[in-house]
């Protein structure tokens, strides 16, 4: 699985936006922000939507911030010198414990999908990013063609509807958060969105 802002598939336009969504949070989460990332954020526009000031509250945060500071925040909200200040895993949030029950579902769904983890990737799959960079990946057909919505709701319920939304709360109030917490209630928020979208479409 490879991270980036590369140009989408032929989708609608209001499934390319959610996809922005998607990975803009794989791109934040996934590693530290690099000059390149800032410089994306720093071109965002907000609006007058709970989301929108997010996003400009992030974009605010992403003119002042510089790299190093954004590595020393990522490090030490997710890495830590034992463990970060969050544990950014599904099986975690779900049992308490990394590589459990839930991660071993994730794959068995990845097989059915077609989704192949990279060899460059240490961390397990479960991880929020790569969760998020997935979701990117069945709206614009990443792994072959885009899914429905009722396929890209059951992943969705299945592996981040049932943990990432605490996981984005508790990533907005963290205590370490600056370029983080926006990104939090943007996440927290998006969560939000995704989930009463997808019990309208079903």
């Amino acid at each position: 699985m490879a991270s980036g802002f590369e140009a989408e598939f032929s989708v609608v336009e209001e499934e390319r936006f959610r996809a922005h969504f998607y990975l803009l949070l794989s791109r934040l989460l996934g590693a530290p922000a690099d000059t390149e990332l800032l410089s994306l954020i720093q071109d965002l526009e907000g609006d007058d939507t709970a989301i929108g000031a997010a996003v400009s509250d992030l974009k605010k945060i992403a003119k002042t911030i510089s790299v190093e500071q954004a590595t020393e925040e990522y490090e030490t909200l997710f890495i830590g010198v034992t463990k970060g200040e969050l544990i950014p895993f599904k099986s975690y949030y779900l049992t308490g414990f990394l590589n459990e029950k839930p991660l071993a579902e994730l794959r068995e769904h990845m097989d059915e999908l077609g989704i192949a983890k990279s060899d460059d990737v240490s961390e397990p799959e479960d991880h929020i990013a790569f969760l998020c960079e997935m979701m990117h990946g069945l709206i614009v057909g990443t792994f072959g063609k885009p899914l429905s919505l009722a396929e890209q709701s059951r992943f969705f319920d299945n592996h981040i509807a049932n943990w990432a939304p605490k996981f984005f709360e508790e990533l907005e109030v963290a205590e370490s958060a600056h370029l983080f917490a926006p990104l939090g209630r943007i996440g927290k928020l998006f969560m939000e969105v995704e989930g009463e979208a997808f019990l309208i479409a079903a």
